[in-house]
């Protein structure tokens, strides 16, 4: 079976699961998110697997794992409309199909440049930004105590942060300074989940600020992995943090 076509299969059967996944039983929809998740794992490495090497069941797999982890949970919050469901199930199936086709490419790409490798960067940023998004929501919507929302909210980053910081270099191993930067990444954005968790600011608000300074965070670790964290790419994000910051401080008498 050519790798496309199991990618299309893939795409489709976790898409019907994540429709399945909305009529379980409220009292055991956070299993089935759970068992959805597990699966998404399976279905991924057979999806991959041609050009899979174990290191990349850690490296490459766990991303389409995340963001159909992100997506179910976000979908639980959702209010019970038919175009809405709708318009979600798509975007999922398309969005897992790009998200195959950008995992093979990292996987493929290894020690050689393709001219897909940078379309499969911007795509995998998108996506990275879109899984911190709705995982911070999900999190802040469930009116968890502070100290969970900062937990929680470093747990789901750090594999996304690591996966994207791999991505840079391809290199068949766990790189030991790719996982302390996303170690510090994570607690820095745990602490900001766990400082905003006290402020009177909506749910949108403080998972737009952990979006937007993961966003931050992850291009200047890239650019630094890259060795081209220049003084203007410095300047550049932090004039784009001073913009989040004001963005805060108009939105703090918001409830």
């Amino acid at each position: 079976m050519r790798r496309r076509e199991k990618f299309v299969i893939g795409s489709i059967i976790l898409t019907l699961c994540l429709l399945a996944v909305q009529y379980v039983p409220l009292d055991t929809r956070y299993l089935a998110i759970g068992l959805f998740t597990v699966f998404t794992y399976v279905v991924s490495t057979w999806a991959l697997a041609d050009d899979l090497q174990m290191h990349e069941r850690l490296t490459v797999v766990p991303f389409p794992v995340l963001y159909a982890g992100s997506v179910a949970l976000f979908y639980f919050l959702l209010p019970d409309n038919f175009l809405n469901q709708l318009a979600i199930l798509a975007l999922f199936g398309i969005g897992m199909y790009a998200l195959f086709l950008t995992s093979n490419i990292f996987s493929v790409a290894k020690g050689r440049t393709i001219q897909l490798l940078h379309a499969a960067y911007a795509i995998s940023s998108i996506f990275g930004v879109l899984i911190s998004l709705l995982f911070s929501n999900t999190i802040f919507s469930l009116k968890l105590p502070f100290y969970l929302n900062g937990l929680l909210v470093g747990l789901v980053h750090f594999p996304l942060i690591f996966m994207l910081l791999w991505s840079i270099t391809l290199k068949d191993e766990i790189n030991k300074e790719h996982v302390i930067f996303s170690l510090i990444l994570s607690l820095i954005l745990a602490e900001l989940a766990l400082i905003l968790s006290f402020f009177p600011i909506t749910v949108w608000y403080n998972s737009l600020f952990v979006m937007s300074f993961f966003y931050i965070g992850i291009g200047l670790m890239q650019s630094f992995i890259k060795g081209r964290l220049f003084m203007r790419t410095f300047v550049e994000y932090s004039l784009v943090a001073g913009f989040v910051g004001l963005m805060f401080l108009l939105a703090f008498p918001l409830k």
